[in-house]
């Protein structure tokens, strides 16, 4: 069984920074992919960082420049790093990581709220 538990999550002005952390447990071999993704109210959830096991990442148009991910393999953690948050960037965020294909775990969710 894997567990995923997140942390870092909060209320913060516009312009400021959070950290966000996701780290895993249980029985794990390797990890494929680390992603955030963020669900707001009322819109579908959305990708919004991946890194791979190589440290390719990729990033949703709408942060990049200000959002970086990054993970600690040895800790089985990946990590979002916000800067410039913005009001739009309130959300619930979640991480998701793969182990295989096919053999997805996520988070329970982390609230981020943006106030303006």
């Amino acid at each position: 069984q894997v567990q995923l538990v997140e942390s870092g999550g909060g209320l913060v002005q516009a312009g400021g920074s959070l950290r966000l952390s996701c780290a895993a447990s249980g029985t794990i071999f390797s990890i494929k992919t680390m992603d955030w993704y963020r669900q707001a109210p009322g819109k579908q959830r959305e990708l919004v960082a991946t890194i791979t096991n190589f440290g390719s990442t990729n990033y949703a148009d709408s942060v990049k420049g200000r959002f970086t991910i990054s993970r600690d393999n040895a800790k089985n953690t990946v990590y979002l790093q916000m800067n410039s948050l913005k009001p739009e960037d309130t959300a619930v965020y979640y991480c998701k990581i793969r182990l295989s294909l096919n053999n997805d775990y996520w988070g329970q969710g982390t609230q981020v709220t943006v106030s303006s």
